[in-house]
């Protein structure tokens, strides 16, 4: 990198307390998210200040979470996968079908998961860096598949009976000494579901890929700029279509975490889910053109986005519209802030660049 670059950079870094792009959105969003909750604890009443309602949005948005760091991963390529809520539903029917109807085991049902996941990652992942097609026509096209797909296999809604599923939806973690009393003076544990720990370790895993390793570095390249990152050796098609492989396994297993919440099959499950995935990775800090995201940033852009929704719910404002209009509020004020930053390092940058003709004289 230029010397001139890096010195820009160095001054940008420095404007904003030595924190890079990704660091400094990713601290806006724990911050705001932070704000929000304590505005809930003291303004909306006890509710709030029990540890199970945290619990509870966890328990709630485990599967939004694997999904939505999936969608980071890809984001941060300069990607999008808006396939995820589809796949998402075709899983939870799949594993619906395949255990109720056909006698079918827990682990068969989750390989059946992971293998529709890693067909829709191999095939958009395929279409997306070796044939150079829109990622956005490619992900709609699977969307529309895993929605056709799940009315396929069955088009009514049911509830899972099988018993050894029952019993693993059923399965509470409890975390001691973090319960509560009731109305009726009975103490009751903190729990959360197993969801939550799988969404929690696979958010630990992709932390500790994209930060430590040359693959996941490569990501950030690929995304920041890719023929710069062609001519410093990266394989962008292949940095590519790993990015969109794992979208898919995680898809695959987001959907079995839901599954797992849900008990059911239904060709309406994860509506939306693509959009939620989508706005919780840009409020968590991953910009929509690519080279900055941080998968902490998105576990705390899907709380905020679930708390948010809480709140106006605890304030009586139950209509459907008002959830729309303050998740599209948060959204744009977060474009905003990811705007101010980038416009900043373009100037920041721009001034950090020698004159042509003083380089020339040079």
């Amino acid at each position: 990198m230029p010397q001139n670059i890096l010195t820009a950079d160095k001054k940008h870094r420095k404007l904003l307390g030595g924190l890079s792009d990704t660091n400094l959105l990713m601290t806006i969003t724990i911050i705001v998210f932070i704000l929000m909750y304590l505005f809930a604890i003291i303004g909306l009443g006890a509710g709030f200040q029990k540890p199970q309602t945290f619990f509870n949005i966890l328990n709630a948005n485990a599967a939004l979470i694997i999904l939505s760091s999936g969608m980071t991963l890809v984001m941060i390529t300069g990607g999008i996968d808006i396939s995820v809520g589809g796949m998402a539903a075709l899983v939870c029917m799949s594993s619906a079908v395949y255990l109720d109807m056909h006698g079918g085991s827990v682990i068969g049902a989750l390989l059946i998961s992971l293998g529709i996941g890693l067909a829709f990652g191999l095939i958009q992942g395929f279409l997306v860096a070796y044939l150079d097609i829109q990622p956005f026509i490619v992900t709609l096209a699977g969307m529309f598949f895993a929605r056709g797909m799940t009315t396929i296999v069955n088009t009514n809604p049911f509830n899972v009976q099988n018993e050894a599923f029952v019993k693993l939806k059923e399965t509470r973690i409890i975390i001691p000494g973090l319960g509560s009393y009731n109305k009726r003076g009975e103490y009751i544990d903190a729990y959360i579901e197993i969801g939550v720990v799988v969404a929690l370790i696979v958010v630990a895993a992709l932390f500790v890929f994209l930060k430590w390793t040359k693959t996941g570095r490569n990501f950030y390249a690929v995304g920041g700029n890719r023929q710069s990152a062609l001519m410093l050796g990266v394989n962008v098609k292949r940095t590519t279509f790993l990015a969109y492989l794992m979208c898919g396994i995680l898809g695959g297993i987001g959907g079995f975490v839901y599954f797992m919440h849900v008990g059911s099959g239904s060709p309406t499950h994860a509506s939306g889910a693509e959009m939620n995935a989508i706005a919780s990775s840009i409020i968590g800090g991953t910009m929509l053109t690519g080279g900055v995201g941080n998968i902490l940033g998105t576990l705390f852009g899907v709380l905020s986005l679930a708390l948010i929704q809480n709140i106006v719910s605890s304030m009586g404002l139950d209509q459907p519209w008002w959830t729309g209009i303050t998740n599209a509020s948060m959204l744009c004020i977060f474009l905003v802030v990811q705007s101010i930053i980038i416009a900043r390092r373009k100037k920041v940058n721009l001034s950090g660049e020698k004159p042509k003709e003083e380089g020339a004289k040079k």
